[in-house]
């Protein structure tokens, strides 16, 4: 009697919980993009796994991270979960002025992408972390590929950032070499800190990198808005992009198309947040202890509960 108790009272917890969500609008999957880092696809792979809670279908689509755009406005791809206030920005607002993509609002971390360098380049380059410093110092950070010039390794092409155009209008002695992905970026500042080797590269956060070596950011001339847009703003009146990066929110982006079509779906996605902090411990278990990012998810979800469940509540 007791066992029959126990089934019919889960039984119970079950319906109330079930009946706490809507049915799903449509049965067509929603399609979330994912691009080549692994936050970012830990990121979808969240949402995507909770919109399944929800009882939606989907489909993740890996898709380059600017490019994507030009699906989001077709319909063709639904859901962006990380438009970088850093790198993405002009991209999401020319997106979102054709009426074709929405601005989901602010995914809940805030994003630094620039130049940085390890602390022990200090002793070699004095006047670090100015910009000028560093530019002073170039030789100390050239290669066999790139002498006389300092060499700058920047993330995959396809994240955009602008830094091949910053080094030709600050009038850097630099040559840009960019990393071919994530994984390659990361490992080489791993070989080049244990050798106490002279590199200068992309790093970001959220990211496990910052909190693990001991390092600086570059000081560049203080971005704007006109510094990028307009040539005579900045220290070479011949050139934009004469100034650092943004700094600012992570954005979620969607098709236009979605909060007709899937409605309850388009409500969890603007809910939807991470901190910088879930995302830092996030990347760590994927890329340092070697857990999968469907296991990361899962964890992350489990013991989340009380945050997500506030999401899928209609």
């Amino acid at each position: 009697m007791k066992h029959s108790t126990t089934l019919v009272a889960g039984l119970l917890a079950a319906l109330i919980s079930t009946s706490s969500l809507a049915a799903p609008e449509s049965q067509d999957p929603i399609k979330i993009t994912t691009h080549d880092w692994t936050g970012q696809i830990v990121n979808s792979t969240i949402l995507g796994k909770l919109l399944q809670k929800a009882g939606y279908n989907v489909e993740y689509v890996q898709a380059d991270y600017i490019a994507q755009f030009a699906g989001l406005e077709t319909g063709d791809l639904h859901v962006a979960t990380e438009i970088w206030e850093t790198t993405g920005r002009e991209a999401m607002d020319a997106a979102v002025a054709t009426g074709k993509v929405v601005n989901m609002g602010e995914g809940g971390m805030q994003a630094i992408e620039e130049w940085w360098y390890p602390a022990y380049m200090e002793e070699v380059c004095p006047g670090l972390p100015d910009w000028k410093a560093l530019n002073d110092c170039a030789s100390e950070f050239a290669t066999a590929e790139t002498a006389p010039l300092g060499r700058y390794l920047g993330g995959p092409v396809t994240w955009g950032g602008f830094d091949d155009e910053r080094v030709k209008a600050l009038e850097m002695d630099f040559e840009v070499v960019h990393a071919g992905t994530d994984a390659a970026l990361f490992a080489e500042l791993e070989s080049a800190y244990q050798r106490k080797a002279p590199i200068v590269l992309w790093l970001y956060e959220p990211h496990w990198a910052p909190a693990k070596f001991e390092g600086s950011f570059i000081k560049f001339p203080p971005y704007s808005a006109e510094c990028y847009q307009d040539p005579s703003v900045g220290i070479n009146p011949n050139a934009a992009y004469d100034c650092g990066k943004p700094t600012g929110p992570i954005w979620k982006v969607s098709w236009a198309g979605l909060e007709d079509k899937w409605p309850g779906a388009a409500k969890i996605i603007k809910d939807y947040t991470l901190t910088n902090a879930d995302m830092g411990a996030l990347v760590t278990k994927v890329d340092l202890d070697g857990v999968s990012i469907d296991a990361a998810a899962d964890e992350w979800i489990a013991a989340n509960e009380a945050a997500w469940s506030k999401w899928l509540a209609q």
